[in-house]
């Protein structure tokens, strides 16, 4: 009775899983000193993993009949590396490019795929190594805002530093007061428009940087949501085994969900990814 006493209900359940392992409690809506310390390891951990796996395919490759396990990493390496020239013309640019592009797929995927293991598994076991019933951790970097934004604040310093590489800093600020609206011969209109021009490029560097983060968090965002109350659906079914229809809707649910996830884990990774290449390659364009 005790612990029935002391159950969480489901919207204390979600609020707990919501909750970052963070480095200091939180002291206001915006604290920049605050770090969740979850999403940096997990990420940190699945990147080694991915250069791992890309090593050991690299390692094991051979010039003969591929074996299944290199037949598909050349299959992805090959899809990227047609992206890469479809968006950047310039061959020295994809030297670097393609294979941050193929990173920024491979890293993305994984860090996504945490979202397929069981919603409590990690948690529960971290909760019993620390000894602490209530501690807190998230295993979908994706799905942490300062995650996505950070990989899309990533790619904007990429695109402003191959925009002065390729067209020179008074050509790239030649097009920055120039675009998109063009110029005037009059001394008056041209610094009106040098201005509007100005502000729409700003506005268009600060939404395709929050676009690109904001997409990527809000799918894994919802996607965790709906794991979360599938896992409640579960529970529920646990504490009342009168019910029938109740798990074998969990188990139904939580399957068609897992499948139909895998789709949405894939897809998301190669959006961010091929928006990477979109926004380099317009980086090497003139208006």
């Amino acid at each position: 009775m005790a612990a029935e006493a002391h159950a969480p209900t489901a919207s204390e359940y979600i609020v707990h899983h919501l909750q970052h392992l963070q480095n200091i409690k939180q002291k206001s809506i915006v604290d920049f000193s605050v770090i969740n310390m979850d999403s940096i390891a997990v990420s940190v951990i699945l990147g080694l993993l991915g250069l791992f796996v890309m090593w050991l395919a690299a390692r094991k490759a051979t010039s003969g009949v591929p074996g299944r396990f290199q037949a598909a990493v050349e299959m992805l390496v090959e899809m990227v590396d047609n992206q890469a020239k479809a968006n950047i013309h310039n061959a020295q640019s994809r030297k670097f490019i393609a294979p941050l592009a193929l990173t920024v797929f491979v890293w993305i995927f994984l860090m996504n795929a945490m979202d397929m293991l069981p919603v409590d598994l990690l948690p529960v076991l971290w909760q019993g190594a620390t000894g602490d019933h209530y501690a807190y951790l998230r295993v979908v970097p994706t799905a942490d805002l300062s995650t996505t934004l950070g990989l899309s604040c990533g790619v904007l310093v990429l695109c402003l530093i191959y925009s002065v590489k390729i067209k020179g800093a008074g050509g790239w600020a030649h097009e920055l007061v120039t675009a998109p609206f063009g110029t005037s011969k009059n001394p008056i209109f041209a610094v009106i428009l040098g201005v509007v021009n100005l502000a729409m490029q700003i506005i268009e560097y600060v939404a395709k940087t929050v676009s690109h983060g904001m997409r990527l968090f809000g799918n894994m965002y919802a996607g965790e949501l709906v794991f979360m109350l599938i896992a409640l659906m579960g529970g529920a079914a646990a504490m009342s085994l009168s019910g029938v229809l109740l798990p074998v809707g969990h188990i139904i649910a939580g399957s068609i969900w897992a499948i139909f996830h895998i789709l949405i884990i894939t897809l998301q990774a190669f959006i961010f990814m091929m928006l990477t290449l979109i926004y380099l390659g317009q980086a090497h364009e003139a208006h």
